[in-house]
Order: C-alpha cells, then sequence, then structure tokens
C-alpha cells in the first residue's frame, strides 16, 4: 500500500515479490473520464505514483504536446485544492481518450515500476527471503524481542521484590532497626550490622538506611505490602511467559493487533489484481473501419458504414478531404484491434494497433504519418497489412519490388518491431518497395505490370528468406515497365478487378491467367489503350463484397462488385467511375456488403469501353 494511492496494475509482480523474493510492481495513476455540458471530454487525475512529483508529470506532458509525441491533448491544468488532487487534461475533438490516457501511462510517469528485493539481515548475513521466510523471521524477530524483554522485566521486578522484602522486615522490626542505625559508628557499620542482626542482603540494608523517615508511617507500609503483592503476580506471569510458547505468539498476536487499532486506516491503493481486465483493447470497440492514406502521408480511419452503396458509374462521395497539392493513395479495411504493419520504399517495416490512428470523417484530411510512427524522413509508407495475431505459425509476408524481386519471410520474424522500425527487405539503390501482403506459405501469387501483363505462380517456388535477404526474381518486365500490384490468391475459384488510372475497369476469372514459374514475362491481364490508361491496380474479389475506389481527387465510390461486368483478360473493361477533368485513381480496396444497406443514390449504368475479345 502505498501513501499517495494510485492503482497496482497486475498481481504478477507482487507474486513473484512473495514467492521469490524479488519482483516488480506496475503502479498507475488514478484517472477517470469526464464529459462535460459541451460534450467536450477529459481526462481527470485524481491520485499518482509514490514518489511522482505533480509539477514534473505536468511540465513532461505539456513538453510531449509540443514535440507532437503526445496526440489529442488541447489543454492542461491543476485544479487541485485542499479537498485532493486534481490533474484535468482537456482532449481535442478527435481525441479518443482511452488511446491518450494509454499514451500518457506509455510516455509518462503516471505509470511507474518499483522493483522490490526483500533483503534482510538473518543471523547477521543478508538474505532475500520469499514471503512465508520474511513472516517467519518476523516472528523469530518478535519472539527474540518478547523474551529479552520479559527477561529484562523478570530481573527488574525480581530486584524489586527483594528491595520490598527487606522493607517488610525493616517494619516489622522497626525499634530494633532503629537502635541498630542509632548504635552504630557509620553508615557502613549500620549496612553491616544490619546484614547481620536481621539476614538482610547488603542492597536491602543499604535501601533501608536510604529510606525516608515518612515511609514509617502506617499508610506507607500498606503501600509497601501492596506493591510486594503485586510484584510477586507479576513475577509470577512473567515466569509463565518464559516458560509457554503459546504465551509468547499471543503476546506477539495481540501487539500486532493493538497497532492495527491504534495506527491502521483504509487501504489506499488500489490492486487490479488481473490486469487484462482493463487493457486498452477492451474498452475500444472492435469495429471494421476504412483506413486512407494520402500521397504527402496523412493518414485517418473512418467506421465502413460511413460509406453507403452505389452501383458501378455513380458520382460517389466524397471520400477524404486533402491538403493542396496532396491526394488519396492508399485504401484499405481492417480493424480497430488488428496490428498495421507499414512497409516502406526504403524496405523497412513499423507496426501499430489500429485504433492508434486518428479517426476523422470522411471529409477530414487526417493526421501526419510523422506523428503516428517515428519512420526517418526520407522513407514512403508503401504498403499496409492488418494482422490479427503477429505469431501465427504458418503465416509469411510476402513482398514484391517496383523492379520485380519478391520476397517471403515467417511472420514470426516481425513480432518484435521497434518503435523505429526494423529491416524487412535489403533493396538495390535503384529499386523501392511496392507491396507485401500477408500468405500461408502455400498460396497462388499474381503479380501485375503498368504494362498490362500479370504473371501468376505458386508461393512455393519463393522459400523462405531471413529478413535481411534481398529476395529473387518475381517477374520479367518490359523495357520501362514497373510493378503495380502484388496479389495474395485467397480462393481456388477466384476473380481478381483490373482498374485502370482512367477509371476503367473489369472483372476477370483467376483461371484465365495461366500459371507459370516465378520470373516468366506473364500473360496480358487488360487491354491498355490511351482510354483506360496504364494499370494501377489488381485486385482479388468475391461476390459477396463492394469494391471501393478512391481517387487522386480524394472522391470514393462503392459499388458491389457483382455488378461490375465480368471480361476476358484481353478486355479494357467498364466505366467503374466518372472521372472530373485531371483525376484518376489511386487505389482500390473491398468491403464486406451487409445486405441491409440502402445502395444510396448516384446510381448509373456505367459505359462499356470494349466488348470481350
Amino acid at each position: 500500500d502505498f501513501p499517495t494511492g494510485g492503482i497496482i496494475y497486475g498481481y504478477e509482480g507482487v507474486r513473484n515479490a512473495y514467492t521469490t523474493g524479488r519482483g516488480k510492481i506496475q503502479v498507475r495513476s488514478k484517472a477517470n473520464i469526464e464529459i462535460n455540458k459541451q460534450g467536450k471530454e477529459s481526462i481527470v487525475i485524481t491520485e499518482l505514483p509514490y514518489q511522482v512529483s505533480k509539477a514534473g508529470l505536468i511540465e513532461k506532458i505539456a513538453d510531449l504536446v509540443k514535440a507532437k509525441s503526445l496526440e489529442g491533448i488541447s489543454d492542461i491544468r491543476d485544479e487541485s485544492d485542499r479537498d485532493g488532487m486534481r490533474i484535468v487534461i482537456e482532449l481535442k475533438r478527435d481525441g479518443v481518450p482511452m488511446v491518450v490516457l494509454n499514451n500518457l501511462y506509455k510516455h509518462t510517469q503516471m505509470q511507474v515500476t518499483f522493483g522490490v528485493i526483500m533483503l534482510a539481515l538473518v543471523n547477521g548475513r543478508p538474505r532475500i527471503l520469499t514471503l512465508k521466510e520474511m513472516i517467519e523471521e518476523f516472528v523469530k524477530h518478535r519472539l527474540d524481542v518478547i523474551i529479552r524483554r520479559t527477561k529484562f522485566d523478570l530481573d527488574a521486578a525480581e530486584k524489586r521484590a527483594h528491595i520490598l522484602e527487606g522493607f517488610i522486615i525493616a517494619l516489622d522490626n522497626i525499634e530494633a532497626v532503629i537502635k541498630t542505625i542509632r548504635e552504630s559508628k557509620d553508615a557502613p557499620t549500620a549496612s553491616i550490622n544490619l546484614q547481620s542482626r536481621f539476614g538482610l542482603s547488603e542492597i536491602q540494608a543499604k535501601a533501608i538506611l536510604d529510606m525516608r523517615l515518612q515511609r514509617l508511617t502506617g499508610l506507607e507500609r500498606e503501600k509497601i505490602q501492596a506493591e510486594y503483592r503485586e510484584i510477586i503476580e507479576l513475577i509470577e506471569k512473567l515466569r509463565a511467559i518464559l516458560a509457554s510458547k503459546d504465551l509468547q505468539m499471543k503476546i506477539v498476536v495481540d501487539e500486532l493487533t493493538e497497532l492495527g487499532e491504534r495506527f491502521g486506516d483504509e487501504r489506499r491503493t488500489q490492486v487490479v489484481y488481473d490486469a487484462k481486465d482493463f487493457t486498452l483493447e477492451d474498452m475500444i470497440a472492435n469495429e471494421e473501419v476504412i483506413v486512407s492514406i494520402t500521397h504527402n502521408g496523412y493518414i485517418k480511419r473512418t467506421p465502413v458504414t460511413t460509406y453507403r452503396r452505389q452501383h458501378k458509374g455513380g458520382r460517389g462521395v466524397s471520400g477524404a478531404g486533402t491538403y493542396e497539392d496532396d491526394y488519396v493513395e492508399h485504401v484499405f479495411r481492417a480493424s480497430t484491434h488488428h496490428y498495421l504493419m507499414f512497409f516502406t520504399d526504403r524496405g523497412r517495416v513499423y507496426r501499430i494497433k489500429v485504433y492508434d490512428i486518428p479517426e476523422g470523417s470522411r471529409n477530414a484530411k487526417g493526421r501526419s504519418l510523422a506523428n503516428v510512427i517515428q519512420k526517418q524522413s526520407d522513407e514512403k509508407v508503401t504498403a499496409y497489412l492488418p494482422i490479427t495475431d503477429i505469431e501465427q505459425a504458418d503465416a509469411h509476408i510476402f513482398m514484391a519490388t517496383r523492379t520485380g524481386t519478391v520476397k517471403k519471410t515467417a511472420l514470426k520474424d516481425f513480432a518484435n518491431v521497434r518503435s523505429n522500425g526494423i529491416i524487412a527487405i535489403n533493396l538495390d539503390e535503384d529499386d523501392r518497395l511496392i507491396d507485401a501482403r500477408l500468405t500461408n506459405g502455400h498460396m497462388e501469387i499474381l503479380i501485375g505490370a503498368s504494362s498490362g501483363l500479370a504473371v501468376r505462380f505458386h508461393e512455393s517456388d519463393v522459400r523462405s528468406m531471413g529478413r535481411s535477404a534481398a529476395g529473387v526474381r518475381g517477374i520479367s518486365l518490359e523495357k520501362g515497365a514497373y510493378v503495380i500490384s502484388l496479389t495474395a490468391v485467397r480462393h481456388t475459384d477466384a476473380q481478381v478487378i483490373v482498374v485502370g488510372e482512367r477509371g476503367y475497369g473489369k472483372r476477370t476469372k483467376l483461371e484465365d491467367f495461366r500459371m507459370t514459374k516465378r520470373g516468366a514475362k506473364g500473360v496480358i491481364a487488360m487491354n491498355i489503350t490511351d482510354k483506360t490508361g496504364p494499370i494501377c491496380a489488381i485486385l482479388e474479389v468475391t461476390d459477396a463484397e463492394d469494391l471501393v475506389v478512391m481517387t487522386v481527387n480524394g472522391i470514393l465510390i462503392r459499388q458491389p462488385v457483382r455488378d461490375i461486368r465480368l471480361l476476358g483478360r484481353n478486355a479494357q473493361g467498364v466505366k467503374l467511375i466518372r472521372l472530373e477533368e485531371g483525376d484518376q485513381i489511386a487505389d482500390i480496396t473491398t468491403v464486406t456488403r451487409e445486405e441491409d444497406e440502402d445502395l444510396g443514390e448516384g446510381e448509373g449504368e456505367g459505359e462499356s469501353a470494349t466488348t470481350e475479345s
């Protein structure tokens, strides 16, 4: 229990300390979420861990906010008074209280660790004791104290009884005692005469000689006799204690009980025995979201339900606000409880939880990735993977580069991603990582090129490699062509969506792409013309999904996959979205369709660019 209160978060450290003598105890500040009349949320801190300075904590939080290491905080103030501590942290409108609170625990002294070493001197030597051993040694110590104290008290009582016995003898023979003293020439002679005549000890004789005359009265005689009786009873009691272990243990218990009654108060530090009961994820809804990322590195998440579904050829709705000279480059679906792995063009990987991404409306511009992950200034994030379990035994990360190199690495090799990232693939100076996919080690791979070709091969053609390996050839590219997509096929009867930059797309059966070996040139995936523009995306789909198309100007349209025409490899496709002048497709993704969702407005039949050939 700590004098300043707080919360002991998790009992494992306490248990280790009690069972082994060593442990680490996490202590958190006590905080709660308050909502004012305007609906604005605040984090209110009412208790701090022991030895944490309130002023120092406030200064640290302010510094982190200024450095943009802590997001979502608009103001902090101290409202403490004589009634108690109260630190108020006001949140921004888009701040998620539990995410901000978790970051405060992580980056400030709102959560501290106390190391426990149960060290004691046992028989003059230092020893680390378990709780049981500590209690045993404490009981031994208390018994030793009680025995020593009892012996001391017994010795003092016996000495006092001896003197009182002398007083009683003197009072019983008062006339003779006075005569003996008067007949003695000095005090030493009087002492010797008293000892020889009345059988007194030297101590008793000296006490009689020192006794004041007033003690010869009848009242004083009664007091001396009463004191003697009390001393005799005390001596019997003390001797009984020394002779009985049970009495000694009873004294230990009684004294501890008395201490508890005199000095005990209510427990101040709350103990959360099972820290898992209060994990951050338990306090955040597990929901599907659309994550969008712009060319200049702004990111946000928006609930899937924000977007209504339309048919192909619809005008779309605003899916993302952007800053000037910026545009949306990536959009994908994830769950808030998933991990999100960020792969950069330089071959590094970073990892956060999806709920750490700030939530925004359709028109919100998002937050800079620099405030979400600690990427290097010359890196650009090019691939994103939502991961449910980082320790999946058979899972792999399959990567492809712009020049056609591919690589496969076990997912468990990425279990410990530092905040400043780790290497995912070693790249040549002129190469860049363009995409990464989660696979099970036995999937089919489809790689698309800007030239309109695509190669299909078994994942097993690529052996698993370490994180620092460079990879092997995945597709042979024509001059001037580059890799635009990497697909890890989920279904044997799969279909793929092929989309050109100018808004044309189509569904094509995967079986239309003949199986080859890695490193082949591939087959035609789309008939490239000025009307379609170069291929910008190839994505596996099912009829149960909706296709979400995002343009560089931030326009987003959602439409049923089954409404997109099924065409052969050589077809150009149909218009998926009517683009404004200068706009083009940035990225595509799929979302699970809800049967009761309204189709919304803006429906259109679309127009065919060509027929299957």
